[in-house]
Parts: structure tokens; C-alpha cells; sequence
């Protein structure tokens, strides 16, 4: 307030009394079909959070808005519809959904929309995210130059990450994918775990939990879980909460692994909400939405000038068919692939990586030289062991002919035993680069 020759001016009151909403304006249920609420009112914008009352004392169902047709609004509940009818009301918080963030997260166990499911009472936070962060300024990204060890033999000596590397892993159902998940989190030496699970099994959870990743895993990890019996809402915002923790720890310094199992549901539970809003379906019945949404959660993860997120996002891939639309398209967004292969997985050899077939974008970047010329070596003898396999199998083969195969025969089973590792057997990122050099020798 301004004050000049004893007169008070009133200037700025006025005009934040002319841009104030003096009135409040609720919203009311029209009709329902599907997953659609379609309601008038109240003013929105699509992503804002709104509360729906269906009646006196009953608790307030949360409602997302995802769209407008003829002047109508149209939202999609974050919870169960039952109780909803025409004429309930319609209030707008005016805001997106926010994540509870503090480092009391750590250990803990929460739903797509953050609130705690493991039974340790209410969360204890230090700040609130929103869920819908834009990515880093690309110019101001420092350069990845130093690795990340997982713990992995196959992956820190063959596809060695990067610190803010982000990473596909690539498999049909049923291949190890958690399994080789649990081994990451345990056995890496990134500061902290954020694990997404979207759209999973339910049984899953406790499943990967107590034995996937343990209680020393759980220890330093945050595990975000929005089962596939959620609403097609709820898996998607698994995703942007589990993304939001993330940044948060990132933006205190640390380097953090990310992980989400899997893009694929995530793309699921956008096409379905494309599909309900009206969106036309494109390749494979995926909505342009899916594919407009993807680089911009993926984008999401990576360096900053404060800390790096190590992201690895599994691709479910229909019929082993690597080149299908959501794999396709993550490939192309993403610093490298891992393909996780059924037939090696039916040799009994874990983890499963096609090793021929996966490649890290950034190792050239964070290997040493030593290091690249073994991984070369060994990536060679698998070459021309697979290229002549079937005549070594039927003895078609004389020793002698190829000097390359006669080499590939020798080496193919202690190459086997280095490459094959088991659940609870955690190896040093030294050790194996160590180990492979000796073996290549």
C-alpha cells in the first residue's frame, strides 16, 4: 500500500479486487458412459484435479480432466465410479495432483497417486512435486562420461551404463525382466532406487519386493505400484509420481536409478483414455496421443546440473516382436537397448541377454580402452560361434577350417559361465571388467 501527501492509495486493492473471482463456480454430473464423466462446469483446464461429491457424507471421489466436447466437460475418475450419478457435484482445486516428496520416502511403499499401501502409517514429507515436470533444458545437460556399475556381469562388462544413461529392456512375457531388475537395485551403486511398477500383476508386488529386491534393496529404494486393476488413469499417473520422486532426489544431489516395468502399460492405460475422449486409433489401435506422450515422460530422466537419473524402462513386447509400435518407438527415443532372449532363457542361462542383439549408446563414452577391446573380443566369439552352430551341433564342422571358429569353439563355455550369474551373486563393477579382460587374453 502507497502512501503520498497523506492519502492512501487504494491501487493495487482495486486491482487485484478486478482479476479476483469473488464467485465460485461448481460443475454438475450430466451423464456417465464408460470411463467418461462428462459434467457442465465447472472452468477447468485439462490435467486439473477436481473433487466429485455424490452425496451426504460420502467421501469425495478425485476426477481428473482430460478433455472438453460442445461445451462440456470431461473427466475421468481416479477411483472407482460407484455412487456417481447426474446432478452430483463438481468442485476444481485449480491445480494438477502433486506427490508428497522428503527423504522419509525411502523404504517406503505407495500407489499411483502417492499415497502409502504398506501399512507404515502416513507418509512424513519435506515438500510437495507436481507430477507434470518438463524435462531438463538440453543445453545445460552435462555430458555423461562416468559409468554406473549394477552389479551385472553381462551388463557392466558388455553394455556398460552411463550416470543419467536411459535404457530399454526389451522381453516377452515371462523372460526375467524383475528378476533382472531386483539384481540392479540391490547390487548398484546408484545413491537411491525409484522403482515405477505400472500396471502389473497384483501378486507381483510382494512377490518382487521380498524376494526380487530384499530388504536391503527396499532400504534405499521407493516403490510406486498401480496394479493392473487400477483405472486407466491411476497406471498412467504410477508413472509420472514414480518419474516426480525421481527428480526430487535428483534435484538434491543424488545419482538416482530409475526404473519402470513398463512403458508398455503405460501406453495401454493412454490408449485407453485417448480411445474414451474420442481420439482416433492409428497403429495397432495406439492413439497419436501415446505417441506424443511418450518422449515427454522419457525425456524426463537423465543428467542435470544437480544430479543424474539412471532410468531403465521395460518394453513388454507382443509375440517377441521387437519391431512393434511402442517398442519401436522407445528404441528411438532411448541411449541403448537390452533384449532379453526366450531361447537363451530356455538354456538356462540368467540373466537372458541377447547379448548380439543389445547395444549401450554411451559405452564407447565410459569404457576404457582395455575394456572396449575385450568386449569386442567376446561379442566376436559369440558372432562366429551363432554363425556356425548348427554345423558344429551335427559335426558337419572339421576343426582346422576356420581359424576364427576353431577360436569360437574353444572359448564358448567359459564365455557361457562368465555371461551366466545367479540371483544373489553380486559382482564388482572391477571384478568383471578384471575377469573379462583375463578371459579374452
Amino acid at each position: 500500500m502507497k502512501q503520498h501527501n497523506d492519502k492512501v492509495d487504494l491501487s493495487d486493492y482495486y486491482k487485484a479486487l478486478g482479476t479476483a473471482k469473488l464467485v465460485k463456480v461448481h460443475g454438475k454430473v450430466i451423464q456417465v458412459i464408460g470411463l467418461i464423466i462428462e459434467s457442465e462446469g465447472p472452468e477447468a483446464k485439462v490435467g486439473d484435479l477436481c473433487q466429485i461429491f455424490s452425496g451426504e457424507g460420502a467421501k469425495p471421489i478425485q476426477a481428473e480432466v482430460v478433455g472438453f466436447k460442445n461445451n462440456k466437460v470431461l473427466l475421468m475418475p481416479l477411483g472407482e465410479m460407484s455412487g456417481i450419478g447426474p446432478g452430483c457435484e463438481i468442485r476444481n482445486t485449480g491445480r494438477p495432483l502433486m506427490v508428497k516428496v522428503g527423504m522419509k520416502l525411502l523404504g517406503r511403499i505407495i500407489d499411483g497417486l502417492g499415497n502409502p499401501i504398506d501399512g507404515k502409517g502416513p507418509l512424513e514429507f519435506e515438500s510437495e512435486y507436481q507430477i507434470y515436470n518438463k524435462p531438463p533444458n538440453p543445453i545445460t545437460r552435462p555430458r555423461i562420461k562416468d559409468y554406473l556399475a549394477t552389479g551385472v556381469r553381462v551388463i557392466d562388462g558388455l553394455l556398460t551404463f552411463g550416470k543419467g544413461q536411459r535404457i530399454g529392456i526389451f522381453a516377452g512375457s515371462g523372460v526375467g525382466k524383475s528378476t533382472l531388475l531386483g539384481m540392479i537395485s540391490r547390487n548398484t551403486t546408484a545413491d537411491i532406487n525409484v522403482i515405477a511398477l505400472v500396471g502389473e500383476r497384483g501378486r507381483e508386488l510382494r512377490d518382487f519386493i521380498e524376494t526380487d529386491l530384499g530388504p536391503e534393496g527396499l532400504a534405499r529404494t521407493v516403490v510406486v505400484c498401480a496394479t493392473s486393476d487400477q483405472p486407466a488413469l491411476v497406471r498412467m499417473k504410477g508413472a509420472y509420481v514414480g518419474t516426480a520422486i525421481a527428480e526430487y532426489f535428483r534435484d538434491q544431489g543424488y545419482n538416482v536409478m530409475f526404473m519402470m516395468d513398463s512403458v508398455t502399460r503405460f501406453a495401454m492405460a493412454q490408449r485407453e483414455v485417448g480411445l474414451a475422449v474420442g481420439e482416433p486409433p492409428a497403429t495397432r489401435g495406439y492413439t497419436p496421443s501415446v505417441f506424443a506422450l511418450l518422449p515427454k515422460l522419457l525425456e524426463r530422466s537423465g543428467t542435470s546440473i544437480k544430479g543424474t537419473i539412471t532410468a531403465i524402462y521395460t518394453v513388454l513386447v507382443e509375440g517377441d516382436d521387437m519391431n512393434e509400435p511402442i517398442a519401436d518407438t522407445v528404441r528411438s527415443i532411448l541411449d541403448g537397448h537390452i533384449v532379453l532372449s526366450r531361447g537363451i532363457a530356455a538354456q538356462n542361462r540368467y540373466p537372458a541377454v541377447d547379448v548380439l542383439e543389445s547395444v549401450s549408446r554411451l559405452f564407447p563414452e565410459v569404457a576404457g580402452k582395455e575394456h572396449q577391446s575385450a568386449a569386442g573380443n567376446l561379442r566376436k566369439v559369440l558372432a562366429t560361434y551363432k554363425e556356425k552352430e548348427d554345423l558344429i551341433n551335427i559335426g558337419a564342422y572339421k576343426d582346422g577350417t576356420n581359424p576364427d571358429v576353431d577360436y569360437a569353439k574353444k572359448m564358448i563355455k567359459p564365455v557361457y559361465e562368465f555371461l551366466t550369474q545367479k540371483k544373489a551373486e553380486p559382482t564388482t563393477y572391477k571384478d568383471t571388467v578384471d575377469r573379462m579382460i583375463t578371459l579374452m587374453e
